[in-house]
C-alpha cells in the first residue's frame, strides 16, 4: 500500500534497509547463536546518523519523530529483532531526558546520544513491579546535595552495555506512586554495578541484564524533574515508544510473510488453496497493522496531547500478528520451517516477547478499555452541557 512518505522518509526507510541487509544480516545468526550484543553494528548506526532519529534538531538529532523511529525499528526487525531491539533501546533510554530533562541535562547527553558515542538504557522493572510500576522497592534516599540509590532492576535491556541509565526509584514510599522519582545514573558510578544476565527464548542479540544499586550516590543534580513524578514521566514515555515496539513486531511479521511467500513460489504451493488463504491473510494482517501502526505514529508527530489509546493500539496490534504469522510462516514451510536454515523459528522466538515488554498486551487492553470509558464519560458530560 501507499503510506505517502515524504522524501526525507523514503531516504529514511532506504538507509535503514541498506544497514539491515549489509550489516544485520550477514552477522544477526551469530548474534542469535551466541546472545551477543551487536555492538559494532549499533555503534556504525550511529556513526551513519541512525540515532539521530530519537533526538531532537536542537541537540544534533533530526527531530524525534515517532514516524521516523518506526520506519527504521520496522526495516531492521524485518532482518533481526535482537539487532532492533538493541538499537531501539535508545529511545526508550533517552525519552526521558527528551521530554522532561532540563536544558543542562539535555546538552550534556543528547548530542552524544545522537552520534552513538553514548548508548543509553531505562531502569525500570523489578522482580516485585513489572506491570505494577508503584510496587518498586528500589529507594533513593537525600543526603545534603546528592542522593543515595538501592534496590536491583531486573530484565534492563542493554544493561551492562550501555553508559547512562535512566532509573525510576522511591523518594517516598509512603505516597505510592506518587512518590516515584527519576534520575540519570552514568556508568561506573561508584555503588552501581551489573548482576545476571538472562539467558532467552529471542531477541538473544539484544542482551538483558540485573542492574545493582548498593548505597549508589549520584549528585542531586541527577534528579530529573521534580521528586515523586518518576511515574508520569514513565507513562508518558511508554506513550511514546511503545509504537517503536509495534514497529519491531511489524518488521517481524513482514519477514516471516516474505520467507513464506517465497518458499511457497519456489516449492510450486501457491496452488494450494489452504496455501492461499494462509498466505492471503498473512498479507493482510501485516499490512493492516502497519496501516494501525503508521497512523498512530502520524498523529502522536502532529500533537495530539492525549494519544495513550492509540499507543497501545499500536504495540497491541502489531505483536498479536507478529505471533500469529511467524506461527503461520513455520505451517507453510512445514518441517522446513523448524531449521535454523530458513530463520522462521527465531522469527517467532523474537515474536513472543514483544507481546510482554514495555507493557504486557493485557495491561494495553485494560489501558485501552481505561481510555474508552474516558471518553464516554467526557461525551455524555459534554452532551448534558
Amino acid at each position: 500500500m501507499e503510506y505517502f512518505f515524504s522524501d526525507k522518509e523514503k531516504q529514511l526507510k532506504e538507509k535503514a534497509r541498506a544497514i539491515a541487509e549489509t550489516l544485520v544480516k550477514p552477522a544477526h545468526c551469530e548474534l542469535d547463536e551466541k546472545a551477543e550484543f551487536p555492538m559494532e553494528i549499533v555503534k556504525e548506526m550511529g556513526r551513519q546518523g541512525m540515532l539521530k532519529v530519537f533526538i531532537p534538531e536542537a541537540y544534533g538529532g533530526t527531530g524525534a519523530r515517532i514516524m521516523d523511529m518506526c520506519i527504521a525499528c520496522e526495516e531492521v526487525s524485518r532482518i533481526c529483532a535482537g539487532v532492533a531491539t538493541a538499537y531501539a533501546v535508545n529511545a526508550l533510554g533517552s525519552g526521558p531526558i527528551v521530554y522532561f530533562g532540563n536544558e543542562e541535562q539535555k546538552k550534556k547527553y543528547l548530542p552524544k546520544i545522537a552520534t552513538g558515542e553514548l548508548l543509553c538504557a531505562f531502569g525500570l522493572t523489578e522482580a516485585q513491579a513489572g506491570s505494577d510500576i508503584a510496587n518498586i522497592q528500589t529507594t533513593a534516599r537525600r543526603e545534603d546535595d546528592h542522593y543515595v540509590l538501592n534496590g536491583v532492576k531486573q530484565f534492563i535491556s542493554s544493561g551492562g552495555l550501555s553508559d547512562i541509565y535512566v532509573v525510576l526509584a522511591s523518594t517516598d514510599k509512603s505516597r505510592g506512586a506518587r512518590g516515584i522519582s527519576a534520575f540519570i545514573v552514568e556508568k561506573n558510578t561508584p555503588g552501581f554495578s551489573y548482576g545476571k544476565e538472562e539467558d532467552k527464548l529471542g531477541i538473544r542479540a539484544s542482551t538483558t541484564t540485573e542492574l545493582v544499586f548498593e548505597d549508589c550516590s549520584v549528585p542531586k543534580e541527577s534528579l530529573m524533574g521534580k521528586e515523586g513524578m518518576g511515574f508520569v514521566y514513565t507513562m508518558r514515555n511508554f506513550d511514546r515508544a511503545r509504537p517503536g515496539v509495534g514497529a519491531i513486531a511489524l518488521g517481524i511479521a513482514q519477514g516471516a510473510y516474505e520467507t513464506a511467500l517465497s518458499f511457497a513460489h519456489q516449492h510450486d504451493l501457491l496452488n494450494n488453496q489452504y496455501v492461499q488463504r494462509t498466505i492471503a491473510d498473512m498479507a493482510t494482517e501485516v499490512e493492516a497493522a502497519r496501516a494501525l501502526l503508521y497512523a498512530a505514529a502520524r498523529m502522536i508527530d502532529a500533537g495530539i496531547k492525549n494519544f495513550t489509546k492509540e499507543a497501545s493500539f499500536a504495540k497491541l496490534f502489531p505483536s498479536d500478528i507478529a505471533v500469529k504469522v511467524t506461527n503461520q510462516a513455520i505451517e507453510v514451510l512445514g518441517p522446513y520451517g523448524l531449521l535454523n536454515e530458513y530463520r522462521v523459528e527465531k522469527m517467532l522466538r523474537d515474536a513472543k516477547i514483544t507481546q510482554i515488554y514495555e507493557g504486557t498486551n493485557q495491561i494495553q487492553r485494560a489501558q485501552i478499555a481505561i481510555e474508552l470509558t474516558r471518553e464516554m464519560g467526557a461525551k455524555e458530560r459534554a452532551e448534558k452541557a
